[in-house]
């Protein structure tokens, strides 16, 4: 993960574009239970896509 300064306005300029999923995206991925699913589990399963709130498109 990029160590951007948290304080600097400048490291967030990318936010001003994304979208509403972008950002939860990017919420998501940081969160240490996520990850620690992530790393387990079958990131396809039907468990793991309706705990964590994800849906896929094909």
């Amino acid at each position: 993960m990029p160590s951007a300064d948290w304080r600097s306005e400048s490291a967030y300029d990318g936010t001003r574009k994304a979208e509403t999923a972008d950002i939860a995206w990017e919420w998501l991925r940081r969160d240490r239970e996520y990850q620690q699913d992530f790393s387990s589990a079958t990131p396809t399963s039907d468990h793991f896509r309706r705990k964590w709130g994800l849906t896929f498109c094909s």
